[in-house]
């Protein structure tokens, strides 16, 4: 049961008791860990600011000070240390009060070495895994790029792709569903690449009419057509030595991309009404929100061109599968209209983050933005209300799984919901205690389960990141729990 490392863990017991402190130093002599043991709280200040531990093994009971007076200075400082809180004084109420102070894990006297081993080698696994995952999400996750909101998965995905295409000269081609924000990646890789400081020209081909497609694109002399009255740059002029974004560039009409694929394959092109062939250099971007292959199958859009600008993909996800992303960028719109409007919003209640959670978003970033601007624009308050909120989200309320969550109450990572707690006072007796983990994993299943496996909507009626929850699970499989 040895605990290994290239560098052994640094571990600190805080015990006034001298014979305890004896007997855990016992328990642990075997283990690869530097222990160092002090017997007050003070002592236990000075010792953490003068090197951080991994893992405290702290006593709530101490002469000069509580252990849970260290815990929340402990977290408030920002030191990184797990806790392992000790206490001869176990009840559900103290458990909830130090797990919300930031501990661990808990340890009730009397615990044999082998108890004590097992909780400081997962503590200290997990404590490493942690610092591991949040060093990897440091080096390569954002919550912003660009134009970006939100570090979710999907999202950090996309931003590595636009990172390794924005350097080249590849045509790119953005998919998505109206709303998800694909001109704001078009932008994302043009100011990512070396053409940033040149033109970003966006042409959005479903609002143009298709007679004049051709002139906004190329371009058209004086008389060309009626109501020609001057010479006119089209977008491939404007766009040289920079980017053409073509949104929605299954609206184009065949015979048009036709001429669009010539002028891809050489660079070249002529104003509508002149002869005169003009050379750019133009690096091209498109965008649907089409399945590009069903409309070269059904004849809609050419193959030839397909091939040509489908070099490298960028599949933008749907607000709904982004997670945390959903409230993160509802935040940031609050905060950009309360301030436009002169308004004092600057949250959201916890039901309505239930609801913004679980609602489809058909209308994706744009619907959101637009639900967003309603509330601002229509209501007074500080905190944004169920109420506040425009149909159809308003709807939402009538469900019973966001009116009556069955488990509400976090406690940052180690939970337990009232009917636990009702429970475990209702029936005192010794028999009924169960282990604080056992108990918190029966109410992450019990929210799971009653959320139809949707992890996400669980973590936020427990009022937890997701992430919390598959750390737990993946703690659990450690343990064979």
């Amino acid at each position: 049961m040895s605990l290994t490392a290239a560098k052994k863990p640094y571990v600190l017991l805080v015990e006034d008791t001298s014979t305890l402190a004896a007997i855990y130093q016992g328990y642990l002599k075997d283990q690869e860990i530097e222990l160092l043991h002090v017997s007050t709280g003070q002592a236990a200040q000075d010792a953490i600011k003068e090197r951080a531990p991994q893992v405290i093994l702290l006593d709530l009971k101490l002469p000069d000070m509580s252990g849970q007076d260290i815990l929340k200075w402990l977290k408030g400082q920002g030191y990184p240390s797990a806790v392992i809180v000790i206490t001869a004084h176990s009840t559900v109420d103290i458990a909830i009060d130090v797990m919300r102070s930031g501990a661990d894990d808990f340890l009730e006297k009397p615990f044999d070495a082998s108890r004590l081993i097992t909780t400081l080698n997962n503590t200290l696994k997990r404590h490493k895994l942690e610092n591991i995952v949040e060093e990897l999400q440091n080096n390569f996750n954002r919550d912003k790029y660009h134009g970006f909101i939100g570090g979710s998965l999907p999202m950090q995905a996309v931003y590595r792709i636009i990172d390794a295409a924005a350097p080249s000269k590849a045509s790119v081609f953005i998919t998505g569903e109206s709303g998800t924000g694909k001109e704001v990646c078009a932008e994302a890789i043009h100011q990512q690449g070396p053409r940033k400081d040149s033109a970003f020209v966006p042409l959005n081909c479903a609002a143009i009419p298709k007679d004049l497609m051709e002139s906004e694109i190329f371009g058209h002399m004086k008389g060309a057509f009626t109501g020609a009255n001057t010479e006119r740059q089209g977008a491939a002029e404007l766009a040289d030595g920079g980017t053409l974004f073509l949104d929605e560039i299954g609206e184009m009409d065949m015979d048009l991309q036709s001429k669009l694929l010539r002028f891809i394959q050489t660079g070249t092109f002529q104003k509508v009404g002149s002869s005169k062939v003009q050379k750019v250099d133009v690096r091209f971007v498109c965008a649907t929100n089409r399945d590009p292959l069903v409309e070269v199958v059904e004849g809609r859009f050419r193959e030839d061109l397909y091939y040509r600008l489908h070099v490298v993909p960028v599949h933008l996800p749907a607000l709904r599968d982004r997670g945390k992303d959903i409230l993160q960028i509802a935040k940031t719109f609050l905060k950009a209209y309360s301030k436009e409007e002169g308004k004092s919003f600057t949250k959201f209640s916890p039901e309505v983050e239930v609801i913004l959670n679980k609602y489809n978003w058909p209308g994706n970033i744009r619907q959101l933005q637009n639900v967003i601007r309603n509330v601002v624009v229509l209501h007074e308050d500080t905190s944004v209300q169920p109420a506040h909120l425009p149909p159809p989200l308003n709807t939402s309320l009538a469900m019973p799984e966001v009116a009556k969550p069955e488990a509400t109450a976090a406690l940052d990572g180690a939970m337990l919901d009232n009917q636990a707690i009702q429970q475990a006072q209702a029936e005192p007796s010794i028999d009924n205690i169960k282990p604080l983990a056992i108990v918190e994993k029966e109410t992450i299943e019990q929210a799971i389960s009653l959320c139809d496996d949707n992890i996400p909507k669980a973590a936020a009626l427990l009022e937890v990141s997701p992430s919390t929850i598959y750390r737990k699970q993946k703690s659990w499989e450690e343990q064979g729990l």
